[in-house]
């Protein structure tokens, strides 16, 4: 479903992806992880037309991402992407953020926008919040709406770029209950993320990004219980054993 090939991003004079590439199959759970900077969160961007990329290739079930391109925006809302900071319009409440994309982008009915909103935010615990503004809401509920509107799009796909490292440490098990809900029903995801309990359990793949290179990859019992390469090893042993 999704391809990426050799993919280099810089920032002026900082590449930040140097040569990036893999594919992600339909209904798979792609976990990236990896050291902050190292072009985890940037990649995602890529693959939904946040950040255009100097060379490579991006596509998404044979069609071209290009920022510059018209056909940009029938992807954006193919592949929905969760942000680290919810990114809710503080001014709507839970109902109207998640019947905002299907309204305004898609053309449906505020009646069925509505009653199909209604329904995702039940289906994410939030079923007596529809009338709450974001700022009402804890972290983790406004991640729950954030996943909602994402899921309202009927998406091919979802990004979450680190979708609980915002988030106190007793609300991370709610929003990651969520999305292993949403992984067992199938959808192709892709998440950066540094829950490595959630990508050991639900993840199909893992690759471990260090210094904008892939430098291992592979089933997650492999990468997080067997890794080969010593970046890897030392990463995982400062993120489990942090005080040694």
């Amino acid at each position: 479903m999704i391809q990426v090939q050799d993919i280099h991003k810089s920032f002026g004079a900082l590449e930040v992806i140097k040569g990036v590439s893999f594919e992600v199959k339909k209904g798979e759970v792609v976990c990236i992880i990896g050291p902050s900077g190292s072009g985890k969160s940037t990649i995602l961007r890529c693959i939904n037309g946040l950040e255009s990329y100097q060379r490579g290739a991006i596509s998404i079930e044979g069609a071209k991402v290009d920022i510059a391109d018209r056909s940009i925006t029938d992807i954006r809302t193919q592949v929905s992407m969760v942000f680290q900071r919810f990114n809710l319009f503080p001014h709507r409440t839970a109902l109207e953020n998640v019947m905002e994309g299907p309204v305004f982008v898609k053309k449906v009915s505020r009646a069925h926008a509505r009653d199909e909103a209604a329904a995702l935010l039940d289906k994410v615990g939030l079923g007596s919040k529809l009338g709450v503004y974001p700022a009402k809401l804890s972290g983790g509920q406004q991640q729950r709406v954030a996943i909602a509107r994402a899921l309202a799009m009927h998406p091919k796909a979802i990004l979450f770029d680190e979708p609980t490292s915002a988030l106190d440490p007793e609300l991370v098990g709610e929003v990651l209950a969520v999305m292993r809900d949403v992984a067992a029903e199938g959808m192709t995801m892709v998440v950066v993320t540094h829950e490595m309990e959630f990508a050991r359990a639900v993840a199909d793949r893992v690759l471990f990004l260090e210094g904008g290179t892939i430098v291992e990859q592979g089933p997650p019992q492999d990468v997080l219980r067997n890794p080969q390469h010593p970046r890897t090893q030392d990463f995982l042993h400062r993120i489990i054993h942090p005080m040694e």
